[in-house]
Formats: structure tokens, sequence, C-alpha cells
């Protein structure tokens, strides 16, 4: 649209007398005419473009055009100074610097949708609001040639396009200060922060001290008392300073008692807010405002990028959530690795117990797939079983294979070399726990099948021979062979398995972190309803459970509710994805076994199934393992500068210890040995 205008048209369109909505949409216009008017649009007056075009931004070029005619004419020059000042008349400038960049929203989420709205849904010109208006005049990549205006240029279109009078602009400042200070003292006050900030930091309180600072900055600005008005100016921005001090000790409160979005939303609302504060102290006091307030401008149009992309947004506020997710998946992970054979035999033994516990959930899932419910209820249903064994197996202090890989990355990442300086000794240290790694998920997975498949197994043949029928039939024995071989789509529902144990290790690290935000443990153990009817002995040692084991159901009741209703939803947008989780899919080859007899040993379907057992396991672990092992990475913002040593120290290992992968060593050798 702004291509259609020449430089003349545009210039006689100024008119002071129009509406406010055409005054914006011709300040609009001209700004989409700098930005991307054809270059034969603004031939530049011979002389005045330098031999390199790439120097001078194309925008510079024809602002210095667009300066040169105007002053040439005075009734040009009369039209655009007399829009300048009724733009400047009628418009709510302060808003631009007060609100650009802080939100009116109460939350994060109600953030995010206001900066899904602005991406999404057009702005008006029809406005009174600078802030919005500044929108549509500005782009973020204006900061470019912005930033490449020589004073000159940059005085000259002040003159022109801006306040006729400077006391004006100084007012405006003013008035954002007196919005900023308040939105400010507000925070400092609410009961979030408030009550986690450090009692010593707030000793002298600051945010109440803020008003009477910034009045008095006003004041003396006003009058004219330059002495007094930078003696205040230092006072505010000394109490700016111990109002960002008194902010930043909620974080160790927040790493220590659980991360809250929205109380990390506010804490960068009002640090955001003071140094936007400073800033406009620095712009009131200058001596020369032009350099200030380019600085300044520049700064708006970073907020303006920043405030229209949503990685920024998401990458602040949830890699807080993401290390506390992280780190707590790390203690819990800690327990899932061995490092000696007596833990290593305790691995193999827990994990017999999780396998005979989902042996009787295999005979379940039979059951309830015999009861014909409809897909979502035979989904629900499916999903409680899973839920109920995994708590079992939970309470009884088994373990099931699948569930470790999500648990014990964050614990690997947090052992991972740092940078470049990492010694040899931190990387043989990595590779140790690698190994570790390794073969507690090998001794989880063996103890699981090993007790799985056969108990299943001796099941169906002891019913068989004193009932002359076994629990699953051959009809389901033979649906088991069609659906577990590794022919069909295995490989990708074991994958997209491994995505949803990797999903339950967020959700334990996210019930976690809520639990501990909201102390619900501290409630149970000292609410006065809860201690009278436990009993204050009996109220602390629930407190003492739940904090102990809200992860782990918080993790296992999401992981059986997703096995079971993930697929059914799926299924009802025309996604015909199924699970396949390497413990049960051993448990229903072990059923189909027993049902069809012993002849299936010598069918390639049996063996194809075996095979898709292997790859369900590897894709399983690995899977989830992988996703949760890069948020790890990312929530502790580790860089693996030096992965060609890494790679190296693993390789070496493999070829001179090939054992210690899959064996733990003696008790008496090192933690590498085999």
């Amino acid at each position: 649209m702004a291509q259609s205008w020449d430089l003349t048209a545009l210039i006689n369109a100024a008119d002071a007398k129009a509406g406010q909505a055409e005054r914006h949409l011709w300040l609009v216009r001209l700004m989409e005419w700098l930005r991307h008017a054809p270059r034969s649009a603004t031939p530049a007056p011979p002389g005045t473009e330098p031999p390199d075009h790439t120097r001078t931004p194309l925008p510079v070029l024809r602002l210095r055009h667009l300066l040169n005619q105007v002053e040439k004419n005075e009734q040009l020059r009369q039209q655009v100074q007399g829009l300048a000042e009724a733009f400047w008349r009628d418009i709510d400038a302060a808003s631009l610097f007060a609100d650009l960049g802080f939100g009116a929203r109460l939350s994060f989420g109600s953030e995010l949708i206001s900066r899904v709205h602005l991406r999404l849904l057009p702005g008006t010109p029809e406005t009174r609001d600078l802030a919005s208006l500044f929108r549509l005049l500005f782009e973020p990549e204006d900061a470019e040639w912005v930033a490449a205006l020589d004073s000159g240029t940059l005085a000259r279109a002040a003159k022109l396009l801006g306040p006729a009078d400077g006391e004006v602009l100084r007012g405006v400042l003013l008035g954002a200060i007196t919005i900023l200070v308040s939105a400010v003292h507000s925070a400092g006050h609410t009961t979030a922060l408030r009550q986690r900030m450090d009692a010593t930091a707030l000793q002298d309180e600051p945010f109440r001290q803020l008003t009477q600072a910034a009045a008095a900055l006003r004041e003396a600005v006003l009058q004219g008392r330059h002495d007094e008005a930078l003696k205040a100016a230092a006072y505010l921005r000394a109490l700016l300073d111990a109002c960002r001090h008194a902010a930043a000790s909620v974080m160790p409160h927040l790493e220590q008692y659980g991360v809250s979005v929205d109380i990390v939303f506010d804490l960068d609302q009002l640090r955001g807010r003071t140094l936007r504060i400073e800033q406009l102290v620095d712009c009131v006091l200058a001596p020369e405002p032009l350099p200030e307030g380019r600085r300044l401008l520049l700064e708006l149009l970073r907020v303006l990028g920043e405030q229209l992309g949503l990685r920024a947004l998401f990458a602040r506020h949830y890699s807080l959530l993401a290390r506390q997710v992280a780190e707590r998946s790390a203690e819990t992970g800690e327990h899932y690795i061995t490092r000696s054979r007596t833990e290593y035999r305790d691995m193999l033994r827990r994990a017999l117990g999780g396998g005979a516990v989902i042996a009787g959930t295999t005979f379940l899932k039979f059951a309830i797939a015999a009861l014909g419910f409809t897909a979502f209820w035979g989904g629900f249903w499916a999903g409680v079983n899973y839920a109920a064994s995994f708590v079992l197996v939970m309470l009884l202090h088994w373990t099931v294979a699948t569930k470790q890989p999500a648990m014990t990355a964050p614990a690997m990442a947090a052992s991972l070399p740092r940078g470049t300086s990492a010694s040899d000794a931190e990387i043989e240290g990595f590779v140790d726990r690698v190994a570790q790694l390794i073969r507690s998920q090998a001794a989880a997975i063996a103890g699981n099948l090993a007790m799985c498949f056969p108990l299943v197994l001796a099941v169906q043949l002891i019913a068989k021979a004193a009932f002359g029928e076994t629990p699953v039939g051959e009809k389901d024995a033979q649906y088991v062979l069609h659906s577990i071989t590794l022919l069909g789509p295995t490989a990708l529902f074991a994958a997209f398995t491994g995505v949803l144990l990797f999903a339950s290790s967020l959700v334990a690290g996210w019930a976690e972190n809520w639990f501990v935000l909201h102390r619900l443990d501290s409630a149970i153990a000292w609410n006065p309803r809860i201690v009278a009817r436990l009993g204050a002995a009996r109220a602390q040692r629930w407190a003492r459970w739940w904090r102990a084991h809200i992860s782990g159901l918080a993790a296992n009741i999401s992981l059986g509710l997703m096995l079971g209703l993930v697929p059914a939803l799926l299924g009802f947008f025309g996604l015909p994805i199924d699970v396949r989780h390497v413990t049960l899919a051993s448990g229903q080859l072990g059923a189909a076994l027993g049902a069809l007899g012993w002849g299936l040993l010598a069918q390639p379907a049996f063996w194809w199934c075996v095979a898709g057992i292997a790859v369900t396991g590897v894709l399983n672990l690995t899977v989830s393992f992988t996703l949760a092992f890069r948020v790890a990475l990312r929530s502790r913002g580790v860089r693996v500068q030096d992965r060609r040593r890494i790679g190296a120290a693993l390789w070496r290992r493999l070829r001179t210890q090939p054992l210690s992968f899959f064996r733990p060593p003696s008790e008496g050798s090192g933690p590498g040995g085999a």
C-alpha cells in the first residue's frame, strides 16, 4: 500500500485539521514509505549518497531527502509541523514510556494470551495510546537505521516531527516516571513477593520511599532547580537499586521452595520497570537530550521485538521451572544408578518384583479388553490398571525399567563436564556415570523380563492343566502376534511410548514443585483441622510421606493414564497411534505362548515378536532418556563444547573395558573396573 505513495503526494496529504485517526494513518504511511518505497521513488539529491550504498541504510537516505524537500518549502514545512503539533497535543505519550513492554496483566498466562493477540489481531491508528500506535509506526528491524542516524539528521527530524516545546516532552517523561514508580511500589508490596523477599533487604523500606523520591525529582525538574534535581535523581537511583536487590532475594527462595512462573513474571516486570525509570531519568536530566532520546528509542524497539515474539517470554520464565523439574528428577534419578555389585544385585531384585506386578497387569489388560468398553472407557480403565500397577511397584520399592531413563538423565547432566576446561578426571567420571547408567538399565530390563514373561507363561500353563482353558485365549494370542511383531508399526509405537515416559517425568517434577511451592507438607503437618483429625504424630508422618512420594505418585499415575487414554484420544482424531511398553509386551508374548502351545517356538512369527520386544526396549529407553537429557542440559545452561574428548573417552572405555557397561565392578575395584 505504501509503495503507491510518492514523496510529493505523501507530504501534500499532511493535514493538521484532519481527524486523529487520519493524522495517525499519515504517520504510519510515512514510516512505511521510509522502509518500503521503491528506490526510484526517493531519488537522493546529487552528491548526498556515499559511493558504498551499504554504509548508510536506505531509510536514512530517504529521511534526509524528505527533510531537504520540506525545509526548502515553507508551506510544506508548516503543514508537516502543524500535523506533528496536533499529534503531540492529542496523544497519551506517557503510555509509550510507561507501558510498552510491561503487561497490565496479572499473570504469565494472561500476558501470553495478550502477546498472541498482538501477533494475530490487526491494530488500529484510531487510538490515543502511543504505546499501541508505536506498534504500527515502528518495526523491530528499524533499530538498525535508527542507530545509523547521524546527529544532524536526528536533530532536523526532531525539530520537524517532535513537540514544538521541549518542556512538553519533559513533562511526558516525568509523568511516565510517576506511573512506573507507582507500579514498582505496588509490586513490591504484593503478598507473593513481599513474603519471599529477604527481610534485611526491606529494612529501609525502599519501595515505600520511591513515591516520595519521584515526587521530589519531579518538583525540582519542573521548577528548574538543577542541583536539587541531580540529588533527587541520585537518591531515586539508590532506591531503585535497593528495590532490585530486594527482588533478587526472591530467586533463592524460589529455587529452594519451588518455582512459580507468575512470580518470575512479576519479578521480571518489576526489574524492567526500575531500569526503564533510570533511562527516563537520564533523558530528563541530560544536557543534550537527543543522544539519550535515541538510546531510549532503541531500547523501545528492542522491547517491541521481544513483545511481538513468544520465544523470549517462554525462555526466561520456563527456564527456571525446567531447571526445578530437572533438579528434582535428578534427585530421584540418583536412586536408579548402581555403582557397586551390591547395588546391582539390589536393582535385579527390585526389577524382578516389578516384573511380577506387571505380569498381573498383563492379565488385567486382557480382562478389561474382554469387557468390550467403548474406546474412551476402555482406554480409561486400561490407564487405571497401568497406574495402579506402577504405584504398587513404587510402594513396594520395586522398579519398572522404563521409568528410569527420564529420571536418570538429569542426574547424568548434573555430572557432565562443562566447557573446554574440563579435566581428564572429570571426563572419566562422566564416562563412569554412563557405564553405571547403562548397566543399571540392563539389570532393570533383565529383571523385569526374567520375571514377567515366565510368570505369565506359568499361569497360562497351570490354568490350562487345571481347567482345560487359559485366561488368555487363542484369539487374543493371535492378536498379540500381529500387534507386537517387528514387521508392524512396533518401532513407531515404542518411540511414541518413550515420549510418554518422558512426559510423565515432567509431570512428576512439576507436581513436586507445585507441592513444595504451596507448602502442602507443612499444611498437612500443622493445619489445625488435619491435626485434630489425624493427631499430631500421624499428621507429621503423613506430611513426610507425601513429601517423599508426591513425585513418584504423579509420575506413575500420569504415565499409566497416558498409556491408556492417549491412544484412545488420538484415535478419536483419526490417528491410529498405540503404545508399546517392553515389559507389558513381554508379558503378552508369554500369554500368547501359553495359549498356542510350544509349537509356536518353531514359527517365525514368535521370533519376530521377540525382535519387536528388543526394539521396543531400546526405543522406550533411548527416546525418553534423550528427551530428558536435552531438557536437563538446557535447564542447567550446560554447553557441551568438548564432545570429541567425551566421545573419544567413551569409545576408549568401550574398547578396553566393554564388560563395564554390563557388569558391575568388584567391590574392591574402581568405578570403571569390570
